[in-house]
């Protein structure tokens, strides 16, 4: 059993990226959470994803504090009752869930620690569905050509995330996989939007109006986009260059200077490059 994240999983060493501050670091089977205690989400989760062991098991859904971080260093079922929150995986059920029988149960079984779990809104739209679908992707291509994949994820932790009993809810989420491909080691990046679609003012006023009412931040419709790596990087903080040197995702023609490159994703067909393509 390889107890946390392993830097030598591909065949390239890929270090496990620093956090912008200081972190817990969890180990769990095949994957490792740094914790923001302060924020009480994960900064970073990090995967080691075997195609050629995976495993089924069944979902087990029974969520948990993680008994070596203390309760108010992370954020549990406090954060999720009686509301329209999920509780959203951050390391995906499915991916560590592989190799020997034990270690693929024990692997499931701690993916549902709160430490590993971030609110998102239960809404289920044709992006929300992609963004399901990039993560389905992900896997059956590990599945298909029985490829290891080191896959990051995480909130972008920003100071003017808005409240909610006394959290601050994350409005963007961000993946980075990367692989060994023909050529070397490469990478591609992604984030997940759920920000309301409304004016700078028009989302203070809502959030402050709901902050008094006790109820959520107002909350959009999810949108999932391909992005350059090094966007990643800059919103999060996160050490992330030496995946930033390998990205494979070459942004469309015509933004301007100082414009997010983002690759906004509409049908699965959109999504690129993983191991088998280009």
């Amino acid at each position: 059993m390889t107890l946390g994240y392993d830097a030598d999983f591909l065949q390239t060493t890929v270090d496990l990226p620093h956090a912008a501050t200081a972190a817990k670091v969890l180990d769990y089977t095949h994957f490792t959470v740094l914790l923001n205690t302060s924020r009480r989400f994960a900064e970073l989760t990090a995967v080691n994803l075997d195609g050629g062991q995976l495993r089924d098991v069944g979902r087990e859904d029974t969520w948990r504090l993680d008994p070596r971080v203390a309760s108010a260093l992370q954020a549990g079922e406090e954060l999720y009752r009686n509301n329209d929150l999920d509780r959203g995986h951050l390391v995906r059920r499915r991916d560590p869930v592989w190799g020997p029988p034990a270690d693929a149960a024990k692997a499931n079984i701690e993916t549902f620690f709160y430490t590993n779990a971030a609110p998102q809104v239960d809404t289920f739209n044709q992006s929300k569905a992609l963004w399901l679908g990039l993560e389905d992707y992900v896997l059956n291509h590990a599945d298909q050509y029985d490829a290891r994949l080191s896959v990051f994820t995480g909130p972008v932790l920003d100071p003017k995330d808005p409240p909610y009993r006394g959290f601050a809810i994350p409005l963007l989420f961000w993946k980075v996989v990367a692989w060994q491909g023909a050529d070397g080691l490469a990478s591609t990046g992604y984030i997940l939007d759920q920000s309301p679609l409304l004016g700078e003012l028009e989302q203070e006023r809502q959030t402050a109006l709901r902050a008094a009412e006790g109820a959520t931040p107002p909350l959009g419709p999810y949108r999932t986009f391909q992005v350059p790596v090094a966007d990643v990087q800059d919103l999060t903080g996160l050490g992330l260059e030496q995946l930033v040197a390998v990205d494979r995702f070459v942004p469309a023609p015509g933004a301007r200077a100082g414009e997010p490159r983002w690759q906004l994703l509409v049908r699965p067909e959109q999504i690129v490059l993983l191991p088998g393509e280009a």
